[in-house]
């Protein structure tokens, strides 16, 4: 073990809860309505693990600022609705968190806003009340370092002793540009090569992450 860990970060989306799924749905219903047409291995690729403020960036060079401003409200609702429909806890997630006894914190590029509600939906809310940090508080989101470096910071843990559990490409080069080691979850949409890399462990059960901490 190179350092022990003193605090394990989660990121929220296809990590705590199963939303990517509805995310993708969404945006590829979205996008066939306002004039972008995409395919949902394209929505994995260039939304997934990325801000709002991103996302936005990305439709408003292709189709316009009115454009993306439309599309965010409709995607928030949709999001809302759908989630309220039966949004889940990622399988798994609640056996793991029951055994991790380390310390924990959840990082998202999601607002606080949605993270209360999909936290709040699935139940998991209460178990990382007041340790909840959204890319909305630094100024770079995902795959900059930014956000789990603040989060690390706040929590009073130097960046060497957090891992970061992601399921995205992006959140596991913003891990390794903050220096974290990371778990790649490939149990969710995006393909497990795409985790791969330094400092990297990737698994595809959640129940397993309790025991891959006390290898790191």
């Amino acid at each position: 073990m190179i350092n022990p860990i003193g605090l394990v970060i989660f990121d929220c989306d296809g990590v705590l809860v199963d939303s990517e799924r509805i995310a993708v749905r969404v945006n590829i219903a979205l996008g066939a309505e306002l004039g972008w047409p995409l395919t949902e291995a394209e929505v994995i690729e260039r939304f997934i693990g990325r801000s709002s403020t991103s996302i936005g960036e990305q439709i408003a060079a292709r189709l316009g600022q009115g454009v993306a401003a439309t599309w965010a409200d409709r995607f928030d609702l949709a999001h809302r609705q759908a989630v309220d429909a039966g949004l889940t806890a990622v399988d798994g997630i609640n056996d793991a968190l029951d055994e991790i006894t380390e310390p924990t914190c959840v990082a998202s590029s999601g607002t606080h806003e949605k993270m209360r509600h999909t936290l709040g939906r699935t139940g998991l809310y209460p178990r990382f009340e007041g340790r909840i940090f959204s890319a909305t508080e630094v100024a770079h989101g995902k795959p900059a370092p930014d956000l789990f470096l603040h989060a690390a910071a706040t929590m009073g843990v130097p960046p060497a002793a957090c891992v970061v559990v992601e399921d995205s490409q992006y959140g596991v080069q913003a891990a390794r540009a903050a220096g974290m080691r990371c778990f790649g979850y490939a149990g969710g949409l995006t393909p497990a090569h795409r985790l791969e890399g330094p400092d990297t462990v990737v698994f595809d059960d959640m129940r397993k992450l309790p025991a891959l901490l006390n290898t790191a």
